[in-house]
């Protein structure tokens, strides 16, 4: 990918807010009219994902998310979304949608299995600087609460063709001879903990001081000796 931001999961522009000075009458209407023209459904997306990663899915409102993008009530969101789930589900298919088209790239651009994790291992932590509510939906948000009827994140097709690196990489000799999900369990571990300590603010620096150094444990856990 050229750009990694938290756009690139939504294909949205910045939201720029509406300058009403010196109007001081406007028919209802035509103010909704002009609300719903002024914020696009892909930002809205983004506002809501932002509260569900801040505040919690469940502690979110249509009028927080109203509230973020500076509109005075929720009919621009309902002109959009019928309710909050159905904005999550899209987040949901958003986001899993272009990390599989991600993953897609990194494999293509690289042969070798260590290369393409490497690669993902780039991209998950780039994105936990540039883009840390993706991750904080990705790892830290329990999905199957508010979204039971989705597939769990290992079963998508972006995790699916993780699983599948692993095991070409088993068979080509350079990961371990073990139960591909022990190599996922112990290669991930080390990733996701790392990722969710800086984002809690346990680590104090940014992800990417920490990219080298996570990879080496990560790759020397899996590693074929």
């Amino acid at each position: 990918m050229s750009e990694l931001s938290v756009s690139y999961f939504f294909n949205t522009n910045r939201y720029s807010v509406l300058k009403r000075c010196g109007i001081t009458q406007m028919d209802q209407e035509i103010e909704e009219s002009i609300q719903a023209k002024a914020v696009t459904k892909d930002e809205i997306l983004l506002a809501a994902l932002k509260l569900f990663t801040s505040k919690g899915y469940f502690k979110t409102s249509l009028t927080d998310i109203a509230e973020l993008l500076g509109l005075q009530n929720t009919s621009t969101i309902y002109h959009h979304f019928k309710d909050k789930q159905m904005m999550a589900r899209e987040i949901y298919i958003n986001i899993f949608d272009s990390l599989s088209v991600s993953i897609d790239e990194i494999r293509r651009k690289n042969q070798r299995s260590s290369e393409q994790l490497k690669g993902i291992t780039d991209l998950l932590f780039r994105l936990t600087d540039e883009a840390p509510d993706v991750i904080r939906f990705l790892f830290v948000l329990k999905l199957d609460e508010f979204l039971p009827d989705e597939k769990p994140a290992l079963e998508t097709a972006a995790f699916v063709k993780v699983f599948k690196i692993i095991q070409s990489g088993i068979r080509n000799g350079e990961i371990r001879d073990i139960d591909p999900q022990l190599i996922n369990a112990y290669f991930f571990g080390v990733i996701t903990h790392t990722l969710c300590s800086v984002l809690t603010g346990a680590l104090s620096k940014k992800a990417d001081a920490y990219l080298n150094q996570s990879w080496s444990v990560a790759w020397q856990t899996i590693a074929k000796k």
